[in-house]
């Protein structure tokens, strides 16, 4: 099993290489068009530059997947209840891996070249309709550079080696070889939040006056809010999942948490702008590296591997600061939130 998870990393891996490669060349002729919507589905809306990726990732497993291990593909595009399956064809309970992606995490930033999106892959075991979060094995994800960046990290674990099974790579995208560089992923040990990042997410309109009164909520009864001459705690909303985890991976932020889905339900809000499974899917990285990721109860994320499934998450970068935060905010859900 260690060799197969090995090869599904490798595999992977190269998978988000060739979508990222092809994203870029792309960029070079059509960059124009990537912010046309191309369609609106249940889970979000497609622009033209997911699109783009579609076609790449349907081309790279029909060549380059196992045979001999048949995998179901869950990927933002492809409606839930749909089958799409490797080799084609197979049915999907004959399969032995459900493999769920992202192929753009954060299409908004990538189309107006702002801030680098992700790539975001989790392999589990096929157990059908039952496979969740928790059954991913293997996660990749891989950075997609602003036209001005010459790098793309790539990152990715598997489950149950802690940071032994952690690889980290930078790649130049400069370079026709595309030459890669080793290096560490490190979360924060801080253990307070005292000048540094940690938010909740407020990417768009919907729910950001509620969401924001938690967070106040929050820092007041552990700093006191205005008690400082100069804010203690610091702020950014990096729109997309993905890159969330990143930041916390490499010790950027100490904690950022989503919590659309009760806020939207609070509010009577009927929206898709919410963490989905494929969001989440590279949870298990930053759980390899030390850090935390749980639900906003305090429990291990259990969605199914599906493409409209609401996820609200809360992680953290080491479990000092997870302990000061979760008694706090479960109390705060329940008087914001009911």
């Amino acid at each position: 099993m260690k060799a197969k998870l090995e090869e599904a990393r490798r595999l992977l891996g190269a998978l988000q290489d060739h979508i990222r490669d092809t994203l870029i060349a792309a960029r070079e002729r059509e960059a124009s068009k990537f912010a046309r919507i191309a369609a609106v589905t249940a889970a979000d809306t497609i622009y033209h530059v997911d699109k783009l990726s579609e076609d790449a990732i349907f081309a790279w497993f029909e060549a380059h997947w196992p045979a001999a291990w048949p995998v179901e593909l869950v990927m933002e595009g492809i409606e839930d209840g749909d089958e799409v399956t490797f080799p084609r064809g197979t049915p999907a309970a004959k399969t032995v891996f459900k493999c769920i992606l992202d192929p753009i995490d954060g299409t908004r930033n990538l189309m107006y070249d702002k801030r680098p999106a992700w790539i975001l892959t989790g392999l589990a075991p096929q157990r059908g309709k039952r496979t969740r979060l928790g059954d991913i094995v293997v996660a990749v994800m891989t950075e997609l550079p602003t036209s001005k960046q010459w790098r793309s990290d790539q990152v990715s674990a598997i489950r149950g080696r802690g940071r032994r099974g952690l690889r980290a790579e930078a790649v130049d995208v400069r370079d026709a070889a595309r030459a890669r560089t080793r290096w560490t992923p490190r979360p924060s040990q801080a253990k307070d939040f005292r000048h540094g990042f940690a938010s909740l997410a407020r990417f768009f309109p919907e729910g950001k006056v509620l969401t924001a009164q938690i967070e106040v909520a929050l820092w007041e009864e552990l700093y006191g809010v205005g008690s400082s001459s100069s804010p203690l705690v610091f702020d950014d909303q990096y729109i997309t999942t993905g890159g969330q985890i990143y930041e916390l991976l490499v010790g950027h932020d100490r904690m950022l948490g989503d919590l659309r889905p009760q806020v939207f339900a609070k509010l009577g809000l009927s929206s898709s702008l919410a963490c989905h499974p494929y969001d989440i899917c590279t949870a298990l990285i930053l759980e390899e590296a030390g850090g935390i990721i749980e639900t906003p109860a305090g429990r291990p994320l259990s969605a199914p591997l599906d493409t409209t499934s609401p996820v609200s998450w809360i992680g953290f970068a080491n479990p000092v600061l997870a302990r000061t935060v979760r008694p706090i905010l479960r109390r705060l859900m329940r008087e914001y939130l009911g």
